[in-house]
């Protein structure tokens, strides 16, 4: 199938009503590119309505508590629902960062909808790893992976910073994905220093499974060997396509299987006083 991976301009006040709608046109427009270059699947970045800031939200001076009456809800669900049915009149899988909110007075969750090419809200992912930001002033950790099939792949959901947590992609590797689809707002640095993309190219390697980057520069799609299939190549809103390989050969994932199941137990030497004795030459 292919995958079309996005990269676009992140928007940091929630209750700019004009910045969300913003977002949700520029959303719209790399969904139609993505459609054009054939794609089944379009995946977006963290925050990709609206990313809220840490100092625009915080209800004192400098950074602290997020004041989430702020926001401008009804916006941000009007982007949303505009959103979705463009899905389904293209017929594109999307997924795409958004807050999510909770009953007060509960914090949102960081959330991706994942949307189906009926413009249906099918599940949502919630980053569970939060930042010490995030966590102490912003927004309610999630509390389990999510996993969706689309034409026979099945994909796992990653956000934010959680590339920095290799369990999180080694569960997806047991829950038996074809690709993780991480999408984040990028680390605090430039994209020519991005250990996140760095991370993101080892976790492809090591569970051997496709990893989509979706970020606000350097996006695009990790083939299961740790190299980059697909990126973007500006800084500016785009698109990266590339076909993921459902019948691709790949003799890593299930030798790391077999190994992880004690494939070695039989041939351990226990009775060797050459092998006990660890100063021995």
């Amino acid at each position: 199938m292919r995958l079309a991976v996005a990269q676009t301009i992140l928007r940091a006040n929630p209750g700019d009503r004009a910045e969300i709608a913003e977002s949700g046109r520029g959303v719209r427009a790399l969904m139609r590119e993505a459609h054009a270059a054939g794609a089944r699947l379009a995946h977006f970045p963290e925050g990709a309505t609206c990313w809220p800031d840490k100092h625009v939200m915080s209800s004192t001076d400098g950074v602290g508590p997020a004041d989430w009456s702020r926001a401008d809800w009804e916006a941000l669900r009007h982007e949303l629902a505009e959103i979705a049915a463009l899905a389904g009149k293209l017929r594109l899988w999307t997924v795409v960062g958004a807050v999510h909110r909770l009953t007060p007075p509960h914090r949102p969750y960081n959330s991706l909808y994942v949307i189906s090419d009926r413009g249906e809200v099918v599940t949502r992912y919630d980053e569970r790893l939060l930042s010490n930001t995030k966590v102490s002033f912003m927004y309610s950790p999630g509390s389990q992976p999510v996993t969706f099939e689309v034409d026979g792949m099945r994909f796992g959901l990653a956000a934010g910073m959680e590339v920095h947590f290799p369990e999180i992609f080694g569960e997806y590797e047991r829950l038996d994905v074809d690709a993780v689809l991480f999408s984040t707002a990028g680390p605090p640095t430039d994209e020519t220093t991005d250990v996140f993309a760095a991370e993101a190219l080892a976790h492809a390697a090591i569970n051997s499974y496709w990893v989509g980057y979706a970020g606000p520069v350097g996006s695009g799609l990790i083939c299961p060997d740790g190299e980059w299939r697909a990126r973007c190549q500006s800084n500016d809103p785009a698109v990266a396509v590339a076909d993921l390989l459902t019948t691709e050969e790949n003799l890593a994932r299930p030798w790391r299987r077999k190994v992880r199941a004690g494939i070695y137990e039989p041939h351990l030497v226990s009775d060797d006083p050459r092998s006990d004795d660890r100063r021995a030459i």
